[in-house]
């Protein structure tokens, strides 16, 4: 019980709870943003895989940190405009176009990779973002450590996630994304393009991912490998049912299942030996599987969700 206690109180998990965080902030607001217009974004995977690789690689042959998650954003929206092209324009099925840009995103990552970088025992490193101690904050007893000395795009996902609240519930631009995705129909007759808004949100939204994605090879780690992402576009999928599509939830949802998972790590230490490893790595999904059938029933779904819009039909 102590161990438990110990765990918790360390300002070390609370670190690292930030960290395994971030990339799923990134894809759950891009997630979200496109699902709040009406479009479901499967393609999330494969975005964050590329994003990864193309941020990473840009950083590798001289490109700036920052440069490398901006060019991760623009590819990010650019398999955005493939999405919403597909499935918007040409009013295709949201849940194979996804799953196509998802298989193309990872195999095409991959490839470029190998293109690129020739086999290495070693993979190629680059020097990472390194943490920021924000000045008067980062001194506090345990809070400074564990909230105030993390790197810079863990502060712009936060930060994108409040200002992402604030534009979608009180701006207009917020109400025509939440009008296309609830009557898209309705939203015409108020004037607003709801086929604009959809690509607008998809190619937004999908940038967000690629800014996940780069985060791991930009931050978190220094170096890239094809299963990096290991299914947190799957999770950020599930983290939007668990939000109720709202950003502020959804930053909730995805500090609650980087709690579950550094706590996992740092038990799998604590109690060594005495546990299987492999029920460690089960309890963060078990847990956030329970906690999404729990919300979810509550969840309102937006009504134009994956119904593709026809000007003049209904």
């Amino acid at each position: 019980m102590m161990q438990l206690f110990d765990i918790i109180a360390s300002s070390g998990l609370w670190a690292a709870i930030l960290r395994i965080a971030t990339p799923l902030i990134f894809g759950t607001l891009g997630a979200l943003l496109c699902e709040r217009a009406g479009v479901l974004n499967l393609g999330i995977e494969g975005i964050m895989t590329f994003g990864a690789m193309i941020g990473w690689l840009s950083v590798y042959h001289g490109a700036d940190l920052w440069t490398g998650l901006l060019i991760a954003a623009v590819a990010g929206g650019v398999f955005g405009l493939l999405h919403a092209s597909l499935t918007v324009t040409l009013g295709l099925s949201q849940h194979v176009s996804g799953l196509g840009v998802t298989l193309f995103a990872s195999s095409f990552s991959y490839y470029v990779f190998r293109l690129i970088v020739p086999l290495a025992n070693t993979p190629p490193t680059i020097v990472p973002f390194q943490p920021i101690a924000i000045p008067g904050l980062s001194t506090l007893p345990f809070i400074g450590p564990a909230f105030f000395t993390q790197t810079a795009p863990t502060y712009l996902a936060i930060l994108i996630a409040l200002l992402m609240a604030y534009i979608i519930f009180r701006t207009p631009v917020g109400l025509a994304i939440r009008m296309t995705g609830e009557n898209p129909h309705a939203a015409e007759a108020q004037g607003v393009n709801p086929m604009k808004v959809r690509y607008g949100a998809v190619i937004a939204g999908s940038a967000l991912m690629g800014m996940g994605g780069a985060f791991l090879t930009l931050s978190a780690f220094n170096s890239f490998f094809p299963t990096m992402v290991q299914g947190r576009g799957w999770i950020c999928i599930a983290l939007v049912v668990f939000a109720s599509w709202r950003p502020g939830r959804a930053l909730f949802g995805a500090l609650l299942f980087a709690f579950f998972d550094a706590f996992q790590l740092r038990l799998q230490t604590a109690l060594s030996g005495l546990v299987p490893y492999q029920l460690f790595l089960m309890t963060p999904y078990i847990l956030s599987i329970a906690a999404l059938a729990v919300m979810a029933r509550r969840a309102r779904v937006p009504q134009a969700l994956m119904q593709p819009y026809r000007r003049g039909e209904r």
